[in-house]
């Protein structure tokens, strides 16, 4: 079997160093807002020209949190892209803001410019970028589009860590950046855990209250908050995970290499575009059998998912909310992708068997 992710296969690489950073938390006696944060955060922040870095507990707080702090006009409207995972569009409504779906462009799967300027009014308040399966999106056409209507400009980084645009990294254009580190992504925890980065002292020192209890001084309230912090024990395990983050989104990029070169043209791959630095969270294809070619392939002992089977706007959860904008783009994507084998855990081997049997189908 070639499972579509294998964490301990994964970890195992680090796992010494993990045991020991991890004991060693353990054995200081401080859980909560310590070193171990204080590094990552330190470390993290100047891995992204030196932005104020806040530790979470998850991607979708990072998320949250981050709209929080930009105290945007309740009621007013969040552009989005409408094939999102749901986590973003929850970011949006639990913040008492509407989410407006904004079409992707159908060969990078990011939001399309085009289409943000086509969904602006003068109750649109800010954008959610996402950067998805791991390609930043068209920032050097939306941020001039967010400075022209005075847009705020979130990014959602949960899947494009060390991504690029003219070397530029995701989470460094807009005023907000949120990042998850869910075990899953190029860089992952060993459990939920996420972060958000700013530009501005003054909004880290918000989010850093906001996170814990929106509190500043113990028992001091300042604002409405929410107890959403980085546990030391994870971030002892992001900071050694992060010394190995070139070295992972370098194997994936191998990886993908390797569909790129013998994928049969009846797939529809990724776009790729000298400009832009992907790191493959996620390598997507798309085909019209879809279905028939993920039992295909689990008949054959290769495990796929589905990044994502169903939109936000048709989820029961949010069945209740107002949704404005089009889907037929995102609906598209939704019936047609599939997201193939590609971690650090895997081996070329691997990936050539998987190759081979999407090409005999």
């Amino acid at each position: 079997m070639i499972p579509y992710e294998d964490l301990k296969k994964t970890n195992e690489l680090m796992l010494g160093e993990i045991k020991e950073a991890v004991s060693q938390t353990i054995d200081s006696g401080w859980y909560i807002l310590g070193n171990e944060v204080k590094k990552f955060e330190q470390t993290f922040s100047e891995l992204h020209e030196n932005s104020f870095c806040s530790g979470v507990a998850s991607g979708l707080d990072a998320l949250t949190i981050g709209l929080l702090s930009l105290d945007l006009p309740k009621g007013s409207e969040v552009l989005v892209p409408s094939n999102t995972y749901i986590a973003t569009v929850l970011s949006i409504v639990q913040n008492d803001l509407r989410p407006v779906f904004v079409e992707p462009d159908l060969e990078t799967y990011n939001i399309s410019p085009t289409n943000i300027e086509k969904m602006i009014s003068p109750n649109t308040s800010a954008i959610i970028v996402v950067h998805l399966y791991g390609k930043v999106c068209e920032m050097d056409k939306i941020m001039p589009l967010a400075l022209k209507y005075n847009l705020k400009v979130i990014e959602d980084c949960a899947q494009s860590h060390e991504a690029t645009l003219d070397g530029k990294k995701a989470g460094t254009f807009g005023d907000i950046a949120a990042f998850s580190f869910y075990p899953t992504k190029n860089l992952g925890a060993m459990g939920d855990a996420g972060a958000i980065l700013s530009k501005d002292p003054v909004l880290d020192e918000r989010i850093k209250a906001i996170r814990n209890y929106g509190s500043k001084i113990k028992y001091h309230n300042d604002y409405i908050g929410m107890n959403s912090r980085l546990d030391e024990i994870q971030a002892s395990i992001l900071n050694v995970k992060l010394k190995y983050l070139s070295l992972i989104t370098d194997h994936k990029v191998k990886l993908a290499q390797l569909y790129f070169d013998n994928l049969s043209s009846s797939f529809v791959l990724p776009n790729r575009n000298s400009r832009f630095k992907d790191v493959f969270h996620i390598f997507n294809i798309r085909h019209d059998e879809r279905d028939n070619l993920k039992k295909f392939l689990a008949m054959n002992n290769i495990q796929t998912e589905i990044h994502y089977p169903i939109s936000p706007c048709n989820q029961k959860a949010l069945e209740n909310i107002m949704f404005q904008g089009e889907s037929n783009i995102s609906m598209l994507i939704h019936n047609t992708t599939l997201s193939l084998p590609i971690s650090f855990g895997h081996t070329q081997n691997q990936i050539e068997k998987v190759i081979q049997t999407l090409n005999e189908y």
